[in-house]
Formats: C-alpha cells, structure tokens, sequence
C-alpha cells in the first residue's frame, strides 16, 4: 500500500509558477498525495487535489513547519514553487522509505530546457564542477549515494522524522535546510539518501543581478555555518572561493614584494583561465558559454567574500 504524501510549497502569493507546476504535479505516475499551499494571503483559485491555506506574512521555513498541523501524508515532499516534478518522482522517493532507516530523500533540481538565456546560463553555472565541485549532483544527475545535506527544493522528509527534529529552524533563511539535515543525519541517527531519479525541474535566477543576490546570499550562511554548525559547513571546498579570492587580491602586493613571484601569480591565473575554458568547451551555444564563464568567475568573487563575511558575523539576522 502507497505511504501518503504530502506536497508542501511555500509561497508569497499563487503565481505562475504554481500555475505551471500543479498540471505536473496532478500528472505524478502516484495516487496517494495531497498537495498543500501556504501562501500569505488567501485565494480564490483552486487546484484538484490541493489546499490553499494562508498563513500571514511569514517566511518559507515556517510555512513548510505548518506541515505538521495540517498535512496527512506520513511523508512530506518539500517543493520549492519555481520547480515542477518529473512524473515518477513521488514513486521513486518511496520506494527509499520502505527502509526504516532512510530518514529523508532528495534528487537533482534540473534547469527547464525552455529557461531563457540568462536562466540557463545560471543553471550552467551552478552545473559546473569548477563552480560547485562535488556538490554538482544536486543540479544535474549524479549517481545514488548517501549524504548529509540536501536543499530543500526537492527534499522529501518523514513527518515523525521531521517532527522529531523540530522541523525547520527559521532562525535561518536560506540555510534552514543546513540545519534539518545535520538534525536528521546526527541528532535522530537517520540517513539520508540523494536518489538520481527523484528528479525536478527548477527555474534559476537570471544572471548576472538575481543569481547574485542568491549565491551570495548562500555563502553568507555557509560562511556562518562553518562556525556554528562545522559538522556539515567546515569543508575545505566551502573555503576555496575565499582563497581564491585572497590569491587574487593579495597575490599582486605579494609580488610587488617579491618580484620573483610574478611568473607563479601570473601562472595560476592562466591555469584559471584554461579551466574556465575547459568548463565551457562543449557549448555549442556561443553566448551562452561566454555568460557562462564570466558567471563562474564572478560567483567565485561573490561567494568568497561573503563567505569571509559570514564567518566573521557574530549573530546571523535574517
């Protein structure tokens, strides 16, 4: 028998990206799931198998904790509003929960093939190993494997499991995931699994302005994170922007020093520079790939400095 699901997704308002997401939702290849909307003012519009229930102006964290007054399912599928389902994606989330062990599940959040320009060149981006290494999988599919932090745009939770860790920590926004998960993986003892297969679509934020505003936004909590919660955000790959950052900026004054420096400093950057190019050599798109990587080089800027920022912040406002 189907474990019932609940479909969170918080929102400010029924926008066109519910619109767009619901048709797929209501085509999932699974029967058992109620879909359940926070937006923070109530709506006349109405969607099968969904309840639209407003919650005053609140942000995202605390809507998706609503989940525990009044979703169903016994298990709860986080779903960002700009991010729609592949049909199999509930079918092949549960399949993980017959094992008692598996606390939560995630899956890649791909960008739409119909994005615009500056969309896909975000996307592109985010999909690069030179811009997100090893955590490239929670963009493009990866193969299955363990982990032990996964954002919430597609992250599917038990709801005792969820219950039992005090749900999402709204001190923190973005980053409450962070936060989850460390609670899910070392407080309760459940693992985590990331499942290829359980596959969205999710729209980026246009570069250069908004996708900046958002990473930046991530490496000021990370940076904070590597603090105050080290187990998961103290990673040498977390800090490798910031060093990058530092090489490039005090690189030329260690030169002006020590003149004999300059072949070496000019030679990492041209390494640099090769990846870059390396990163985007199978484009075949022109001008995507030259959004691409000047939106690599400056998310490796932006991410670094406020990554330092954040580790130096004593309390993190949201």
């Amino acid at each position: 028998m189907q474990k019932k699901v609940s479909i969170i997704i918080p929102v400010r308002e029924i926008n066109d990206y519910i619109r767009e997401s619901i048709p797929y939702i209501l085509k999932l290849d699974y029967s058992n799931y109620e879909v359940i909307i926070f937006p923070d003012t109530a709506s006349d519009e109405k969607f099968d198998k969904t309840k639209i229930i407003p919650t005053g102006r609140i942000g995202p964290a605390e809507k998706r904790d609503l989940a525990l007054k009044y979703a169903e399912g016994e298990i709860l599928a986080f779903l960002d509003d700009d991010a729609y389902p592949r049909s199999d994606w509930l079918k092949n989330a549960a399949r993980h929960f017959e094992d008692e062990r598996i606390g939560a599940v995630g899956g890649p959040a791909v960008t739409p093939q119909n994005d615009n320009l500056l969309r896909q060149a975000s996307g592109k981006v985010y999909e690069s190993k030179l811009c997100s290494g090893n955590y490239a999988y929670r963009y493009i599919p990866g193969k299955l494997m363990e982990v032990d932090d996964f954002p919430s745009v597609n992250l599917i939770v038990r709801k005792d499991v969820f219950e039992q860790a005090g749900g999402f920590d709204s001190t923190y926004y973005p980053g409450e995931d962070t936060k989850l998960c460390l609670d899910i993986t070392k407080k309760i003892g459940k693992r985590i699994i990331y499942d290829p297969e359980v596959y969205v679509w999710h729209h980026r934020r246009e570069l250069f302005a908004q996708h900046m505003k958002q990473i930046t936004n991530y490496a000021l909590h990370r940076g904070y994170f590597a603090k105050t919660l080290p187990e998961t955000s103290f990673r040498f790959s977390y800090f490798v922007p910031s060093l990058f950052l530092m090489g490039l900026v005090l690189g030329p004054i260690a030169c002006l020093l020590i003149p004999f420096l300059w072949p070496a400093y000019f030679g990492v950057l041209g390494i640099y520079v090769l990846a870059l190019l390396v990163s985007i050599i199978n484009m075949k798109d022109i001008k995507l790939a030259f959004l691409t990587m000047a939106g690599i080089f400056i998310t490796h800027i932006g991410y670094g400095f406020y990554f330092i920022k954040g580790l130096f912040l004593a309390k993190l406002v949201r």
